[in-house]
């Protein structure tokens, strides 16, 4: 008898996975500014922002419990993948392409753009199960195969082939539940924190966590948090007594403890929204958001911030993860700025001081009282992997990222459309492409893909 032959034997998927141990931490370089017109130094004011890209208001969504929606409902919304009522699928189902009938899409990804017209896309926060084994799973993918759609039916939770993916476009990570029998037991609570940890860095090429997302209202687990030095930053609805005001922020929030709202109608939230712009962007708070599972209701309400507020509005939002919000506060605090004028050179010297598990090495810098107009040039270190500038109501906005490996991440995206050349991979490839600045390696990758 002849051996049978399974023709939807599972293929193999690539997935790449930053490597955070490797990261920049310590960071200082030099940009020179080469100016038109003579100027004096005592004209220029440079500082961090309150906010990255100068924008007027803070966004920020929390996704609890781990969510298998997280990826294949709000991941994908944002960047315009295939959405589904019913079903849910995983990273290795879109890059194969094996996925259920009956998708809707956008046409579009959810974002806004970094003041200089560069896209940035929106990001969350998700929560993470490490200690349950259920987030090892790997994805049943059996290309053509419509039997039965069981492979496509919600999962227990995120995988970790899910995460490595939603990490690269600036999804950050959060503890939430750990696996403790005693949840009104703090010590016990922080010896799960630190083997949720240790996991998290196993799983995630040293990737550690210090965000937390208090679960189900258990203080206990903010004053955990407390204890435990890796968490630095963290959200509550009913324990969290303090409003973010991200204006009036003079400190660098490490163990901060901030309100978010859970609604089940995100399309109830407009209304406040609104009213909170009607402020001054001094006296806006931060709308914080936590949610556990989202569908079309959610989808509907991100392509109305993208609309209304992001790149297809008035561009006024910054929608980041918690993580990097924090990271980029705490730049904005700790940095060290010199400016000297030669000539008609502005040489200007930063120095950032990362702290502990930090993964965002971007700020943006304002040249209060320096017009765009007087730029001939700007010539950034090595160390400089991404840049961008253009003008503010005050001056001239630099946009730097000290990604240390920007450009690698940007090339697997780009050979990824080469071997799979959809519209959907094309707009990925040159999203991460444009982040990194001007060289003759970007030009190359942008060669790569215009075949």
């Amino acid at each position: 008898m002849g051996s049978t032959i399974d023709i939807y034997e599972q293929p193999e998927f690539s997935n790449y996975l930053y490597p955070y141990d490797t990261e920049n931490s310590e960071i200082s370089f030099e940009i020179l500014v080469q100016l038109k017109n003579n100027i004096s130094e005592s004209e220029i004011e440079a500082y961090v922002p309150a906010l990255k890209y100068n924008k007027s208001w803070l966004m920020l969504l929390t996704q609890d419990d781990c969510m298998h929606a997280a990826f294949s409902n709000t991941w994908a919304a944002i960047n315009g993948k295939p959405l589904y009522a019913n079903y849910y699928y995983d990273i290795a189902h879109l890059v194969i392409g094996d996925l259920p009938p009956g998708p809707y899409n956008l046409g579009k990804t959810l974002g806004y753009t970094d003041g200089t017209g560069k896209e940035v896309r929106f990001a969350f926060t998700t929560t993470l199960a490490a200690e349950n084994e259920w987030m090892d799973e790997t994805s049943e993918v059996r290309v053509g195969y419509k039997g039965d759609y069981y492979r496509f039916y919600k999962k227990n939770g995120l995988t970790w082939d899910n995460v490595k993916s939603m990490l690269n476009y600036g999804v950050g990570i959060a503890f939430h539940d750990v696996a403790t029998e005693d949840t009104s037991n703090v010590d016990s609570i922080v010896a799960h924190y630190k083997i949720a940890q240790n996991i998290i860095i196993s799983k995630l090429k040293g990737r550690g966590c210090k965000i937390l997302t208090e679960p189900n209202g258990r203080f206990k687990y903010v004053e955990a948090g407390y204890k435990y030095d890796d968490i630095q930053f963290m959200t509550a609805q009913g324990n969290a007594k303090e409003t973010l005001y991200p204006f009036k922020v003079v400190g660098d929030l490490k163990k901060g403890l901030f309100s978010r709202v859970f609604n089940n109608d995100p399309n109830s939230l407009r209304p406040e929204i609104e009213s909170n712009l009607d402020l001054p962007k001094e006296n806006r708070k931060a709308i914080h958001i936590g949610v556990h599972g989202t569908d079309f209701k959610w989808v509907s309400f991100l392509e109305w911030i993208n609309d209304k507020y992001g790149k297809d509005g008035d561009d006024s939002v910054w929608f980041p993860s918690m993580e990097e919000y924090y990271e980029y506060n705490y730049y904005r605090i700790h940095s060290k700025i010199e400016t000297a004028i030669s000539g008609n050179v502005l040489k200007i010297k930063i120095h950032m001081p990362a702290g502990k598990y930090f993964y965002y090495p971007s700020i943006s810098l304002n040249l209060k009282g320096l017009d765009p107009e007087n730029i001939q040039s700007i010539q950034t270190s090595e160390i400089v992997t991404g840049f961008s500038f253009g003008d503010y109501n005050e001056g001239t906005m630099l946009n730097i990222d000290c990604y240390k490996h920007l450009y690698e991440r940007a090339a697997f995206y780009c050979e990824q459309y080469v071997a799979n050349p959809t519209d959907s991979n094309y707009e990925d490839a040159l999203y991460f492409i444009n982040q990194l600045k001007d060289s003759d390696k970007k030009q190359e990758l942008l060669r790569r893909i215009s075949f």
